[in-house]
This record gives C-alpha cells, sequence and structure tokens, in this order.
C-alpha cells in the first residue's frame, strides 16, 4: 500500500485532541487517517466537505462521534487541525468557525494569504 497523500498537522490542536482520547478512539482515528492517506476516494461516511476548503474526517467508535477539520493544500498535502466529540445531529458552527480560523492562521504562517 503506497501513500497517496502526505498527512501533517499545525498548531498543535490535533495532537491536544489525540491526547484526549483513549488508546481505542485513537487507533479508530488513525484508521480514517491511513484512509485518507492511502485512498484516492472515500466515501461520505469517512469525509464531509464542509465549506471554504474544509473538510471533516468522520469517525465513530463505540457509540461516539469524532470530527477532524482538515483542508487539502498544494494538492497532495492533508493539514490536520482540531478534533471534536460530536454530541448533536449537525456539527456545531462554533467548531466550523474555529477551523476556519485555524485555516486562516495556517496559510499567514506559510506566508500564502492566496487561499486555494
Amino acid at each position: 500500500m503506497t501513500s497517496k497523500r502526505k498527512i501533517k498537522t499545525y498548531g498543535g490542536y490535533f495532537e491536544n485532541f489525540m491526547d484526549s482520547l483513549s488508546r481505542k478512539e485513537q487507533d479508530k482515528i488513525q484508521y480514517g487517517l491511513l484512509l485518507l492517506k492511502t485512498q484516492d476516494r472515500l466515501s461520505t461516511k469517512f469525509v464531509k466537505f464542509i465549506k471554504e476548503d474544509l473538510y471533516e474526517l468522520r469517525t465513530e467508535y463505540n457509540g461516539n462521534i469524532y470530527r477532524v477539520f482538515f483542508i487539502f493544500d498544494e494538492g497532495n498535502i492533508v493539514v490536520l487541525f482540531h478534533g471534536f466529540q460530536k454530541k448533536t445531529q449537525e456539527t456545531p458552527d462554533k467548531e466550523i468557525r474555529k477551523a476556519i480560523k485555524i485555516k486562516k492562521e495556517y496559510y499567514a504562517d506559510k506566508g500564502t494569504s492566496k487561499q486555494p
């Protein structure tokens, strides 16, 4: 199985989220990341477009739902932002706003004000 995408994180948000989870929850999210890294296309069961080039990696484990926001940068790079445990039917606007803010910080730090 060869990697098609490179996955990186930004700002320590993803690491902080993962540190808050059990080993089994982390393993389940890592499985989703492996699919994201190696598969050309994933169903909306795993990945969903949110808005403004923002996507969420969708994970369910033991009746709990987890989301990790990310973007595609330069085609084959996936940049992970923050994650959270979802407790409502809809993805909370607060979480989406936070992800968009992190995305803007990422592009500012990268020195690219122009986003894809």
